[in-house]
Formats: C-alpha cells, sequence, structure tokens
C-alpha cells in the first residue's frame, strides 16, 4: 500500500511537472489540489475544534470531579462525548490525512525526481536538504535554503498562536510548546529535500491565510451555536444514592 502511495504522488506529481514546465511549480499545484480537496473536512476539523473549546471547562469538571476513580472518570467522559456527539479526535483529520503525502513525498524527492528539477533556479535542485546546500555552497550562498528552513519552523508556529486565546490559561503553555515545535521542524526540515520544505510552506501559508479570511468565521458561528445548545441542555443531576444498611433487629 505505502508503494502505491508513492507511485500514485510521483505519477501525478510528473504528469503536473509536464504540464507546468516546472517542479517547484508542480509542488506548489500540488498542494493547492491537495488543501482544496481537504477544505470540506478542514471546516469540519474546525467546528470539532470549536465545540470542544466550549466543552472544555465541563470536561475539566469531569476530570476534576472523579481525579481519584480512572475507570470511573473514563465512563463519564465517554458518556459526555456521545450525548454531546463530540470525537476528540476529529479536529486532527486533515493533519493526519497530509501525512502519508508529506512522507511519500520525501521520497519521490530523494529518489524519482530528475537529478536537475528545480523551481525556477531559485533552488538549484529539490532533492538537496538545506544541510547539503550550506555544506556546497556555504550558509550566503544557501542563503535561500535557510530562509525557507525557518519559514517552515515560523509557519508550524504561527497557526498555533492564532487558534491561541489571550486570555486563555493554557496560553502560556501552548506558546512554549509551539515554541519547542518549530525549532523541532526547523530541525528536520534542515534534513529534508528541499521540495518537502516547499510542500510544507506552501501548505502551512495556504492554511494561515485560509485560517484568518475563512476559519475565524466558522469557528465563532460553531462556537456560538454550541454555547447556545449547552445553554438551552436541560440541567443534569448526578445523584449519589447512599446504601441502605439493614437495621438490626431487637433481641427479644
Amino acid at each position: 500500500m505505502w508503494d502505491g502511495i508513492i507511485y500514485i504522488i510521483a505519477q501525478v506529481l510528473t504528469f503536473i511537472a509536464n504540464f507546468v514546465g516546472d517542479w517547484g511549480l508542480a509542488i506548489i499545484v500540488l498542494t493547492a489540489i491537495i488543501r482544496i480537496l481537504l477544505t470540506p473536512l478542514t471546516v469540519s476539523s474546525t467546528r470539532s475544534t470549536a465545540k470542544m473549546q466550549v466543552l472544555q471547562p465541563k470536561m475539566m469538571e469531569i476530570q476534576t470531579r472523579y481525579a481519584d476513580d480512572p475507570l470511573r472518570m473514563n465512563e463519564e467522559m465517554q458518556k459526555f462525548y456521545s450525548e454531546n456527539k463530540f470525537n476528540p479526535l476529529g479536529g486532527c483529520l486533515p493533519t493526519l490525512i497530509q501525512m502519508p503525502v508529506f512522507f511519500a513525498l520525501f521520497s519521490v524527492l530523494r529518489y524519482q525526481i530528475p537529478e536537475g528539477a528545480h523551481f525556477y533556479g531559485v533552488f538549484e535542485s529539490l532533492a538537496i536538504t538545506t544541510n547539503d546546500a550550506v555544506s556546497s555552497l556555504g550558509i550566503v550562498g544557501a542563503w535561500v535554503y535557510v530562509l525557507f528552513v525557518l519559514a517552515f519552523g515560523i509557519l508550524t508556529l504561527v497557526p498555533m498562536l492564532l487558534n491561541t486565546q489571550s486570555d486563555s490559561p493554557q496560553a502560556s503553555q501552548t506558546k512554549i510548546m509551539g515554541a519547542v515545535m518549530a525549532l523541532m521542524m526547523i530541525w528536520f526540515g534542515w534534513n529534508v529535500p528541499v521540495g518537502v520544505v516547499l510542500y510544507y510552506v506552501t501548505s502551512s501559508a495556504w492554511g494561515v491565510v485560509q485560517q484568518v479570511f475563512i476559519t475565524r468565521k466558522v469557528m465563532e458561528k460553531a462556537k456560538a451555536d454550541e454555547a447556545e445548545r449547552m445553554a438551552n441542555q436541560p440541567v443534569s443531576i448526578d445523584v449519589v444514592r447512599k446504601e441502605h444498611k439493614p437495621r438490626p433487629h431487637k433481641k427479644g
């Protein structure tokens, strides 16, 4: 199956490259096609994320109430998810679906594209890594490679900052985690073919623009709808009945 995914990506990328006349532009076009196809799923994921933010206080309340009883906590959380028709993994689907493409593209660029495949001369080769470019051209000669790797990390951080509410108690923790992720992605991008970095930078830039102009509106509406639903939901009372012990019989 994995070889099949690599074969499909290679054939599609080759077709686009032959059509547009440049391998770098072909990667950008492929990225745009994938993002357009994923748009309905991205909107659904955004609604799921908004729903999670609205339901978060109630989930934390359940976790606190049953902190000493993990089994009961899990049961109550599953019940809560079912009652509210919520899938905790719903917000991750677009990323999970893109991962096979991301890693398949790594193999295609490393082994299957022509040696001279470039991006309008901006990158001499889409198959080499930034590390290779710096080693052969020096830091000054490979500045565009380095710039793209830095963008690779920054565009990992930006969506997390856009999604983080400044008044949220987890805001500082999210920023720290985002900074660590950005550094990890820079390290990762330093050692993968620059064509993969081009794909990720294009995809992330698309995501940021989409988030600013579309996702926020979807998020705000989804939050308002979910908050209204929660407000109109009947109040449930968790009653814990005491066990009645049989009264001792008086001795005659």
